[in-house]
């Protein structure tokens, strides 16, 4: 468990590894996109972890990276088969969002540090653990953004009329802005308790 949680929030694959920066920033313009663009994630990341685990042995070294992604794709297909038919709107909002998943490097770099050397049980904590705090991360971005850059959260309004958004939040500079300022939070708190523990 403790290294489950280290994974989600120590290990953190965007605020800590600073990993998956193009969905980070695209899709966390609203809660609902994060969520959706996380689980999906999630769900390729424990899916390919799993296979390329079982398959570590089978796979040639010199055609690894190329076996990986093929891996990958089809379960990115998969999920984005399943988005289209059971949540069109979700997946009409992520757009070309959800095929980049096969080039997301928190998914390769998954798979060629941790499933490629360890047992299948292992590597499908490893991809739950990751994907959720890929998840975590694109919410908490998300969250702020919409809150403030559009007054509202998963689509519904929340302050009154009178509220004027800070709709560059919303936007691609506004990504950068939230992602620094939680960044330089998280170093701030890291450093404190560095400080504490060495103290």
């Amino acid at each position: 468990m403790k290294e489950f949680l280290n994974k989600i929030i120590k290990e953190n694959p965007v605020f800590v590894l600073l990993l998956g920066m193009c969905p980070t920033l695209a899709t966390s313009t609203s809660v609902s996109n994060a969520i959706g663009m996380g689980l999906s994630a999630t769900a390729v990341l424990i899916c390919s972890n799993i296979v390329i685990s079982a398959l570590r042995k089978a796979i040639p070294g010199k055609i690894r990276i190329a076996s990986y992604i093929v891996i990958i794709a089809s379960f990115v297909t998969i999920v984005e088969m399943v988005l289209h038919a059971f949540v069109p709107a979700l997946y009409k909002s992520l757009g070309l969002f959800i095929p980049l998943i096969v080039v997301n490097c928190i998914i390769l770099g998954r798979a060629e540090a941790y499933a490629s050397k360890n047992g299948v049980v292992k590597s499908a904590v490893d991809g739950l653990a990751m994907g959720l705090g890929f998840t975590l991360a694109l919410s908490i971005l998300a969250t702020v953004r919409e809150i403030l850059g559009a007054g509202t959260f998963l689509g519904y309004h929340i302050f009154g009329q009178g509220f004027q958004p800070a709709t560059m939040l919303i936007m691609a500079p506004g990504g950068f802005i939230v992602l620094g300022i939680v960044l330089g939070i998280i170093n701030v708190i890291t450093q404190r308790k560095g400080g504490k523990n060495n103290g």
